[in-house]
């Protein structure tokens, strides 16, 4: 057991000191605030002040506050829909930061050097519109199909091609991009780092410049050849394979991924397994796998937020899981589930200073917090509580994997705080939907089963050790 925990140790320390990693990790934490106020306008508008799909088909009254619904629209468009602008400013400079560079232009060029791979000029005649008719159907169209040029304007052979506009699509700035934006910052900012460090490259004003205008010199060229370079992979890209960068990217790593991970339970179940694996040595689990389970499993969220939003029925929502959906079924009441163990507790211990520590942690198990109770029992190297710690979270999630599939669950389209208790944030990430709260109500009791045979045998453990003393 010591030489597993002293190798998991190292792995987590590895994990802990990469500054890719952490900067990943700490680049999707900031933004948390941005995507749960997004989240909020989705409510707003769609479960809310909504005629169709919301209160307002049962209270007409709320439809007065109709006249807000701007704002929210613009809130869940600025930040779900933009999230790959933000997490890949944000990710620029916590890698500038890593690599002992200050203030805020990096963040500002890793916008810049994103923008130089985002294409900008499209074909009018591909934009697209869709309507979801009363049978729950998409039925989409392009502009394509109504464009007929006739006239004085056929003579000089003017196409549908001809008709363009310029702009950036929400393909690259939602989370479909998000992989390109990972990139290109990492990429660009490790580049630019190279260069702000050769002296050679620096110029050097008199000592009367103002600071400010001094420092601006100072990086001009290291900007500008970071620039092209990044401009040149775009533009290399395009040349040899046909696809811009961002579809590239999407096609050969984002996707790949997200099919192989991210809609797998197979390959979910065993992220889970290692992350109660880490905590069970004492390393915080979920801090280690962020990095890369936030960009996977984020985009799937806010695909199905945007049909959602849309007004898409069930069926036409495109994925199962996604991260709320890991936040519901896999870390209610914190990593490992505890809360089913606390609740264990209060049913079959007979041990005062078990009921002790689970009364000091029902509060923060009910903000998704476990800490006391994983320090307190402890979990940590507890070769009896470790299995259902590892084994509570696998079950609760292939069980609501299963709700989810067989439509007794309805998919998870919201993203709400990680701290919300458990059922409430069952209800609201599902949309505002009574079965959300009663399948999470479902996975609740069902961990509180799996916790108790190993509590009983724990506390007969704990008994003989009393006796032996």
């Amino acid at each position: 057991m010591d030489a597993f925990a002293d190798k998991l140790g190292r792995v987590g320390a590895w994990c802990g000191q990469n500054k890719y990693l952490n900067a990943i990790k700490n680049a999707f934490q900031n933004f948390m605030p941005a995507t749960i106020s997004g989240a909020i306008g989705v409510l707003w508008t769609n479960v809310l002040v909504n005629e169709t799909t919301g209160l307002g088909a049962l209270w007409k009254p709320i439809m007065v506050l109709k006249v807000l619904n701007p704002i929210f629209t613009a809130m869940q468009y600025a930040t779900i829909s933009c999230i790959t602008i933000s997490v890949t400013m944000l990710l620029a400079s916590e890698i500038a930061e890593a690599n002992g560079e200050t203030g805020a232009f990096p963040a500002v060029l890793g916008f810049i050097l994103w923008m130089m791979v985002t294409p900008t000029s499209f074909a009018a005649k591909d934009l697209s519109a869709s309507f979801i008719d009363k049978a729950g159907k998409s039925h989409g169209y392009t502009l394509g199909n109504f464009i007929n040029v006739t006239g004085e304007a056929a003579k000089h052979k003017i196409t549908a091609d001809s008709f363009t506009y310029s702009g950036i699509l929400n393909n690259y700035t939602a989370a479909t991009g998000l992989f390109t934006g990972l990139i290109v910052a990492i990429v660009g900012m490790e580049i630019y780092n190279m260069f702000r460090k050769n002296d050679a490259l620096k110029i050097r004003m008199p000592e009367q410049v103002p600071p400010g205008v001094a420092r601006a010199f100072e990086v001009l060229i290291p900007t500008c050849l970071t620039a092209i370079i990044i401009g040149a992979i775009g533009l290399v890209c395009q040349l040899a394979t046909g696809a811009e960068l961002n579809a590239l990217i999407f096609n050969v790593v984002q996707k790949p991924l997200q099919s192989l991970i991210g809609n797998n339970i197979f390959a979910v179940a065993i992220l889970y397994v290692i992350i109660s694996l880490f905590w069970c040595v004492g390393i915080h689990g979920n801090n280690m796998v962020n990095a890369i389970k936030e960009p996977i499993f984020r985009p799937l969220l806010y695909a199905n937020t945007a049909a959602f939003t849309a007004g898409a029925a069930q069926k036409d929502i495109p994925y199962v899981m996604n991260l709320t959906m890991l936040s519901m079924f896999g870390e209610f009441g914190g990593s490992g589930v505890t809360i089913g163990l606390v609740i264990a507790i209060f049913i079959f211990s007979r041990r005062e200073d078990n009921r002790t520590i689970a009364g000091i942690s029902v509060v923060p198990a009910l903000f998704n917090i476990n800490e006391t109770m994983t320090f307190g029992m402890p979990l940590v190297l507890n070769p009896i509580l470790d299995i259902p710690f590892i084994l509570a979270p696998v079950v609760t999630l292939v069980v609501g994997y299963l709700l989810v599939t067989s439509g007794f669950c309805p998919k998870i389209v919201l993203e709400v705080p990680w701290t919300m208790p458990p059922v409430f944030f069952g209800f609201i990430c599902t949309g505002a939907n009574p079965m959300g709260a009663l399948s999470q109500l479902i996975v609740i009791a069902l961990s509180v089963v799996i916790y108790t045979p190993f509590l009983i045998a724990y506390e007969k453990y704990q008994a003989k050790q009393s006796e032996a003393e």
